[in-house]
This record gives structure tokens, sequence and C-alpha cells, in this order.
């Protein structure tokens, strides 16, 4: 039976709207937003229907009006169910990007231009699912974690939001289908250092917040005196300002026809670790893929997210 009423689900939410993903802001109206009783409605249905039947089998005209009371309640309880959904906005749907294997943390963005205060909404996922208790005219952020198994665009899937509000005797959902977000490779456990044997072979370049002295050269102007070698320009008549250098890497090379003995999916491993290593030892890294131009050489946040992404992005060894 449970997998009858699996199987049954399935399919009826196949012909619910949206049945595609749809770009963001979407809003709910009233023709997708759905809505029947709980158990509990149901029970409360049978329980004010056996009193009905009383009154009228017994004449009993206050039992009546109590019935008619309870049964008007429940059909309220319905429309205000309804009301709870209808206008709500999806604004938007961001996602630090993660690693495959990892989860992904969506940032939902409610809101709604009616004013009118929404309790008790839920959001469901795939797998997990999230509350927002109260949701006021100004709106909120929910946050739904997704798990993740493969690198490149992750299909986030239809999420329903619910309700129960105000009584619990009636099911408000309707469905609402965010685009994709992307995923970046799985790194590879315990990968090798960076090429080039890490941090060997370094070069200097001048810089005025280095550690190490270069040489001497007379001051100009803006120089800050901190800078200013009195000692020297003491005994030369003269003044005399420090010259600093920064130790440098040299540029790596991150080739994907270097790494020609390992499989597809295990290079693309192999170089979103060398990605992290470089960011982490502030290398200057230079990112080379077949048949696309290289990124780099640099580094910092934006070069990182270009680099993973075009390896995210790669076709799989099987397509």
């Amino acid at each position: 039976m449970t997998g009858l009423r699996a199987s049954l689900a399935r399919r009826l939410a196949q012909l619910a709207r949206p049945r595609a993903a749809e770009v963001l802001p979407v809003q709910l109206d009233r023709r997708r937003v759905y809505v029947l009783p709980t158990g509990f409605g149901l029970f409360y249905a049978a329980l004010v229907l056996a009193m009905a039947l009383g009154a009228l089998n017994y004449n009993n005209n206050p039992a009546l009006l109590m019935a008619l009371l309870l049964g008007a309640t429940a059909m309220s309880s319905l429309i205000f169910a309804h009301l709870q959904l209808s206008g709500l906005r999806m604004d938007a749907v961001s996602a630090d990007p993660v690693h495959a294997g990892e989860s992904l943390m969506l940032h939902i963005a409610l809101s709604a231009r009616d004013g009118r205060l929404r309790r008790g909404l839920r959001l469901d996922g795939a797998e997990t699912a999230a509350f927002a208790p109260a949701m006021s005219a100004e709106g909120t952020v929910v946050e739904l974690g997704l798990p993740t198994q493969r690198r490149g665009w992750h299909d986030i899937g239809r999420l329903r939001v619910s309700t129960t509000q105000p009584l619990g005797l009636a099911r408000a959902w309707s469905w609402i289908w965010p685009p994709p977000l992307l995923v970046y490779p799985a790194l590879e456990v315990h990968g090798p250092p960076l090429p080039e044997g890490g941090r060997t072979g370094q070069r200097a370049k001048l810089d005025p917040a280095g550690d190490d002295v270069h040489h001497l050269r007379g001051y100009r102007p803006g120089d800050a005196p901190r800078t200013i070698a009195w000692k020297p320009s003491a005994r030369r008549d003269v003044l005399l300002v420090r010259e600093y250098e920064q130790p440098v890497g040299v540029e790596v090379r991150l080739e994907w026809d270097a790494l020609g003995t390992l499989a597809h999916e295990d290079r693309i491993r192999r170089l979103a670790h060398w990605v992290e290593l470089g960011e982490r030892e502030g290398r200057r890294y230079r990112l080379t893929l077949p048949g696309q131009p290289s990124l780099g050489p640099a580094n910092g946040a934006l070069h990182r997210h270009l680099c993973l992404r075009a390896l995210a992005l790669m076709p799989y060894a099987d397509r």
C-alpha cells in the first residue's frame, strides 16, 4: 500500500504545474494552488456529519446549529489555507557553489505584495524540508539543504510549498521549479602537490610591503618615512630609501594533456584539487583544457570560480 500511494502521488505530481524549470521570480496564483483535507480534517468532517445526522434524527435544533457552525468553520479553513499560498512570490534562489558530494545550501527568498501575514509555510525538497514559521509583507529567506552527487548544472527539481494553517483541517500546496545551479567537481582525496615541486623556483619582485631589503636608492617626494635609511643617509649626507622585495611563486601550469595516464574524471578531480591548492598557497596558475582558451595566469576568487566552472562543465566521458 505504501508503494502504491507513493506511485500515485508521483503520477499526480506530474500532472501539476509547472512541468519544467521556470524563470524567477514566480508568483503563485489561484490556479496553481491545490487544497485537500488532512487526516484530521477527514475525521473532523465525519464527526460533524454524525452530529448533524443525530440532530436531525432527534429534532435537536441547538445541536443542528452547532453542526452547521462547525461545518462553516471547516469551509472557512479551506479558504484561508488557499489564501496562505495565493499571491506568494519566490523572488530568487541562490547558493554558494559546492563540490560534488557536499550539501548545497539554498537561500530561497519569499515575499508577498498583498500584505497578508502568512504562517506555517513549509518547503519540501527531494530529501529535506525547511520551515518559515511566519512571513510578513517584507518577506523572508528560507534555507534548504540539498544533497549533490554529480558535477555540472544541478537540477533542483520541483519544490513543494505547503501549509496546514489556520486550523490544520486542510493542506494547501503548490509547486515551484527553480532553475539549476552549478556544482563544482569533487576534489581528489590526498592529491599530490602542485606541479614544479610546490614553491621551488621562486622569483622576487619589488614591493613596498615586502620583507627583504633589495637595495638603497635616492629619496623621492612621497616616500614613506619608515623606508628612509637614516644611518646610510647620515654617512653619505643625502637621504636614501630602502627598496624591499617580495617573493613571488613562479606561474603554475595546470594542463589537461599532462595528465594523460589518468582517467577522464580523475583528471578533473586532480585539476580541481590543484586549483584549490594554488589558491591556498597564493600561487598564480594557468588552466589549460582541450578545446577551450587558457585561463590565467591569475589567482583570486574570480579566477578560481572560472577554473572550477570550466572543469564542472567539461563533457562526461560517456557522452
